[in-house]
Parts: C-alpha cells; structure tokens; sequence
C-alpha cells in the first residue's frame, strides 16, 4: 500500500502562538513560541531564534500552509522569510484565545504595577509603595492595559495619572549623583545644574566644583550631556543611588 504525501507546502506546528499581519489583500502568519512575543516587543528577548518556531511565513499556522514565493515578492517586496517574519513579528496582531488573553493583561498589569512601585514613592514619607498598593491605584483609575504597548511606556503614563489624580499621593523617586566639575566649567555650569536639581546637598567651588545633588531621573541625560560637551569631557558624573528613599522603611501592605 503506497504511503500518502504530505503536501510540501504543509508544515504541522503544536504548541504555537500565532502573529498574524493582513496585507495587500492576504494574510500572513508566523509561529511563534508562547509567552515570547511580548518579551520580544518589550526588547526583553533579543534572540530572534527563541521567539520563532520556524523562520516560515504560513498563510496558515495551523493547517501549515506556506506562504507562496510569488504573493510575498509582490506584497513585500521581498521573499526572504527571516526578513517578512520580522516585520509581521513587528506590526502583527497575536492570536489568542480569550483566556490566554486575559491572562496575558494580568500579567502585563502587574509588570506596569511593579516598575511604578520600583520608580515612585510617598512624597510626604519617602517610603516606596507596594506592587499591591499601586494596582489599587491604578483599579481606581480603571487603568486598562494596551497589549500592543511596551510596559515600561505604559507605567510612565500611569506615573502621570497617579500624579495628577487624587487617588492616591505619589511621585517619582529621586536619583542622588555626584558631580566633579574643573572650576573654569564649573562657574559656567553651576547655575544651570541648580535649576535642574531638587535638592542640593553638597555645593564646593576650589580647584574644581563639587556637587551631591538629588534629580528627576528624567533630568539625568539632560545633564550627563550638559557636563560632557561643555568639559570636553573632563568633567564627571557619578550615580550615587538610584532612588532616594526613607532608609530602614518597610514597604507595608
């Protein structure tokens, strides 16, 4: 009895987290490995190799259809699947059923929730918040996540609206850095870096300028920039901690 051919057009595939892009009329998909998507999104997984299965393009994952040379030369421009898997991993929409879904947003809310406890504090106690503490901040907010979003994005967005909301008192934590400055620079740098400073808490002018100064870490490449180009690089920077909290406070529930 003669055996039956696969088609060689088919490749079976288990197990698979489907990308799936719709362009110029036809749909493309790509094979993914579960859970790896998103890390790839969020730069967490730089291996291209752990995020695909297979370096294919299918028109369909799960009856391994392989995408046809012709239809991606003309839709792409090109028919080199690494490249096209690159692209659709980039601008694809991932297929999921409603309770990996739901999954997959619990998961991306607690990660939101703990880069902002990891960045902000109590303003009038300086303790940190807890990753609990701020998911109740956010549910007050009603706080929705964005799959499609990088969390480290979305948590500086949700720093803003705790912010500006009364829900609950917060703000970001301050980084402590050192600075060393040669005085010629120093006398012209010096009021500049006091304006971007929050609190100063050494200021010495001898041979050099002398600084321990408390930021926003949102100033920090502002002034790493400033120092660098002004002191041709002479002078130097130096990141003490960085956030400034209430040492020996507890984060407490």
């Amino acid at each position: 009895m003669s055996r039956v051919k696969q088609p060689t057009n088919q490749k079976r595939l288990t197990n698979v987290a489907t990308v799936r892009l719709k362009k110029g009329g036809k749909r493309f998909e790509i094979a993914c490995y579960p859970n790896k998507v998103t890390s790839w999104r969020n730069k967490v997984e730089t291996d291209i190799d752990e995020v695909l299965q297979t370096h294919t393009v299918f028109t369909n994952v799960s009856k391994g259809e392989v995408a046809k040379t012709d239809d991606l030369k003309k839709i792409f421009g090109v028919d080199n699947h690494s490249e096209i898997c690159l692209q659709i991993l980039a601008k694809g929409e991932m297929q999921v059923t409603e309770k990996e879904r739901q999954a997959q947003l619990e998961s991306m809310f607690r990660d939101i929730a703990t880069i902002v406890a990891d960045k902000c504090v109590n303003p009038e106690t300086k303790r940190p918040y807890t990753v609990t503490m701020i998911e109740k901040g956010m549910r007050d907010l009603h706080v929705s996540v964005k799959p499609s979003k990088g969390t480290k994005q979305q948590a500086l967005e949700v720093i803003k609206q705790l912010t500006e909301s009364e829900t609950m008192k917060i703000q970001r934590a301050f980084m402590r850095i050192r600075l060393t400055i040669p005085a010629r620079e120093g006398k012209k740098l010096r009021t500049k870096i006091l304006k971007l400073a929050v609190k100063v808490e050494e200021d010495e002018f001898g041979e050099e300028l002398e600084m321990v100064i408390q930021i926003d870490p949102g100033c920090y490449r502002e002034i790493d920039e400033l120092i660098r180009t002004e002191t041709k690089g002479r002078g130097q920077l130096e990141v003490i901690n960085l956030k400034e909290v209430e040492e020996g406070d507890e984060k407490l529930e």
